[in-house]
């Protein structure tokens, strides 16, 4: 079936962005492309963009060049497997989006979808074009709506055990090392609550600008490094262990309430219906496409 969908981010950047100026002054610093050589500004017209061989050697690609190599252009999601979301790894996943059905009689396809996908346990993995630019995606149902989130492709993904350097190996901690390490983790078990967390540099940041804004004076008191500790892993443990045993202590030095047995990870997607199509119309800021 062809679902007609329209595509949102499902996040937000709350970044927090400055200018530049020149000490002293309300001028604003601004950027130009020069050549290297001769210090002189190149119009925008006149760039060719290169691949860096090494040593010195380039492959220049002109647009015309680059624009055979685009993916072509398709407002379909085309979705050719349904996989447990179990199976894949939190690394492979990039950016998230929601799906949202658009035009009429879409929203009984959708529901449907998302209904078969979410008993049957199983997220749907498709292709997408978006930007100029094709995508590996996955496509999994929430308690109300679809999401979208794009994969890095395999070849993207490290190896650890390949590329990082004296990982170590399993057998290198005790027996009694692991039990007490097990039950460190077991006394700071908590439910999940995203509440919880806040980005505190963001916000401090915030109120610098706040103050400064107001006209207060901003008095930066650089508190003392403290030398580094050896420390034994054995007394480290311990000490986290009474930590989190305290009465009323909250999960990272605190004790939070237990996972129920009952709690499950959240359910994936089934086999359903196939394939994700993009209306024509573009919409802003969602693009549309069509969910199938």
């Amino acid at each position: 079936m062809n679902i007609p969908v329209g595509v949102y981010p499902a996040t937000s950047d709350k970044s927090i962005h400055f200018n530049q100026f020149e000490e002293g002054t309300s001028d604003r610093i601004r950027y130009k492309k020069v050549n290297e050589r001769t210090g002189d500004e190149v119009a925008n017209d006149r760039i060719v963009r290169g691949f860096d061989l090494g040593g010195g050697e380039y492959v220049i690609l002109t647009d015309e060049e680059l624009e055979s190599a685009e993916p072509k252009k398709s407002r379909q999601i085309e979705i050719s497997d349904f996989v447990g979301l179990a199976d894949i790894d939190p690394v492979y996943f990039r950016t998230s989006y929601y799906l949202a059905p658009e035009g009429a009689g879409s929203d009984k396809a959708y529901a449907l979808l998302r209904r078969a996908m979410s008993e049957a346990g199983r997220i749907g993995i498709a292709t997408m074009v978006m930007r100029n630019k094709e995508y590996l995606v996955a496509i999994r149902p929430e308690d109300d709506a679809l999401a979208l989130h794009t994969m890095y492709f395999s070849d993207e993904v490290r190896i650890p055990g390949k590329e990082l350097p004296e990982l170590p190996e399993n057998g290198d901690v005790s027996d009694r090392e692991l039990s007490m390490a097990q039950l460190l983790i077991e006394s700071m078990e908590s439910e999940w609550d995203p509440e919880r967390f806040h980005d505190t540099h963001r916000e401090k940041v915030e109120s610098l600008i706040e103050e400064k804004a107001k006209g207060h004076e901003i008095v930066i008191q650089s508190a003392p490094e403290e030398p580094a500790k050896v420390v034994d892993l054995m007394e480290a443990l311990n000490a986290s262990i009474k930590a989190a045993a305290k009465p009323g202590a909250k999960a990272g030095g605190s004790a939070p309430a237990k996972r129920s047995s009952s709690q499950r990870a959240p359910a994936a997607a089934k086999k359903a219906p196939k394939s994700a199509k993009q209306p024509a119309r573009a919409k802003q800021p969602a693009s549309r496409r069509k969910a199938s």
